[in-house]
């Protein structure tokens, strides 16, 4: 199962140039890194992301993630991905732009319950 999470141009970057990173601000002080499911990404992009531009979205295949993924209660209930260790290029399967039109981030086709 892929989950996703959404980064800010400098945290992308950080993430390549480094080879993995604790996350971003909200990451760093709830000591995790947050992710979405496909279903939960574009509400995510809206609670957290709103009018951003020059976001990337990362795709992470969850099952390589191993213990340091945990399913916890979050946002109205819904249980959430989070990992308990650095991020690492290496856990990224793919990542693409997220880009803002007409108000409203744009996901990819193939997520096509996170576009709704």
């Amino acid at each position: 199962m892929l989950i996703f999470k959404i980064f800010r141009a400098e945290e992308w970057a950080s993430l390549q140039a480094a080879g993995e990173t604790a996350g971003a601000p909200i990451d760093l002080a709830d000591g995790y890194v947050h992710f979405s499911t496909a279903a939960q990404a574009a509400e995510t992009a809206v609670k957290h992301f709103a009018g951003e531009h020059n976001l990337t979205l990362l795709a992470v295949e969850a099952d390589r993630l191993g213990d340091d993924l945990k399913w916890e209660v979050s946002r109205g209930g819904a249980l959430f991905p989070h990992l308990y260790r650095a991020l690492r290029m290496e856990d990224v399967v793919w990542a693409m732009p997220l880009p803002l039109e007409n108000g409203v981030h744009r996901f990819p086709a193939g997520l096509s319950e996170a576009s709704g």
